[in-house]
């Protein structure tokens, strides 16, 4: 215990001798937020009932991503193709004056993709009982089961790159009275949907994925960009929206990608720091840095978490 104990005592007295602090050693990405698009997922099981599998997977994983609190959950690819629609509509000079208008190059863009494929999906309720049935819902059978197999992707929505990988599986059994939705039919109604037996094996597949995501964020470089610098001050594209806190500490650097020249993939990815920044002053979406380090930090430079700089 005593040995313990010197030994701690040594490493702050040399840690205060090389004046070397807490704030010289950036926070890891604990607490940053990353801006997250859930992608259409394609249905490649045997189903073919009238539930769009696709869609609901889709509603149920955006909703589980935002309870988690830890993502910035931006609309499905359609809804932000549709709100990009509207945009173009907008500035066409065909929608009436007055009121709000729409804008352009506001879009929040995305860091990471969730996407994937459906690979099996199976309902069944087996014995006799109630067999009633009304709007697309149905009770009845003594023994339901419904059971879904998912492989989802992570993607670097910079690079096109798969970040990781998870086969996801949710199954729900139950006997008695069961209630689920007839031969399927998702309405929007995801309250609804998560109350019967495909929704509940639905989200059961989905929490798997979720929780591996979360596991996984730490794994994956959080950056942002300096879109501003004037004086010794540097603005940066990510804010408290992103979980930026006052006092962080980050790399500031050009970042080079080493593409293939025959497939145009990204081989590597490799930032030469110029700098140092500190957060001084937080706002929903951007950062207002103090530069503490260099003098070649400009505008489009990436600015992203380092262990120890």
């Amino acid at each position: 215990m005593r040995n313990s104990l010197k030994i701690f005592m040594s490493i702050c007295l040399a840690m205060l001798l090389l004046g070397v602090t807490g704030s010289s050693f950036a926070e890891s990405n604990k607490g940053l937020r990353y801006s997250i698009t859930v992608s259409k997922f394609e249905n490649r099981s045997n189903w073919s009932g009238k539930l769009n599998l696709g869609d609901a997977w889709g509603a149920v994983l955006t909703d589980s991503l935002m309870q988690t609190g830890k993502l910035i959950v931006l609309g499905e690819k359609d809804m932000r193709q549709e709100a990009m629609e509207e945009q173009d509509f907008a500035a066409s000079g065909r929608a009436a004056g007055g009121g709000k208008k729409v804008v352009t190059g506001q879009m929040t863009p995305s860091q990471l993709l969730v996407k994937g494929t459906i690979t099996h999906f199976a309902e069944e309720t087996k014995g006799s009982g109630l067999g009633l049935g009304y709007k697309g819902f149905k009770i009845g059978g003594k023994l339901s089961m419904s059971e879904i197999n998912v492989l989802m992707y992570i993607v670097d929505s910079s690079t096109g790159q798969v970040v990781s990988s998870k086969k996801c599986y949710g199954k729900v059994q139950g006997k008695g009275i069961s209630f689920g939705v007839d031969r399927n039919e998702y309405s929007g109604d995801l309250a609804g949907f998560k109350k019967t037996n495909t929704g509940k094996a639905m989200e059961k597949a989905v929490d798997e994925g979720v929780e591996f995501l979360i596991s996984k964020l730490e794994e994956i470089p959080w950056t942002g960009s300096v879109i501003l610098v004037k004086g010794d001050k540097a603005y940066v594209n990510r804010g408290e929206r992103e979980g930026v806190s006052v006092g962080q500490v980050f790399a500031v650097g050009e970042s080079t990608m080493l593409r293939d020249p025959d497939t145009g993939e990204v081989l590597d990815e490799s930032m030469d720091i110029v700098g140092k920044i500190e957060v001084v002053k937080v706002k929903n979406k951007i950062s207002i840095c103090k530069i503490t380090k260099g003098t070649g930090i400009q505008k489009g430079m990436t600015v992203m978490v380092q262990d120890v700089i």
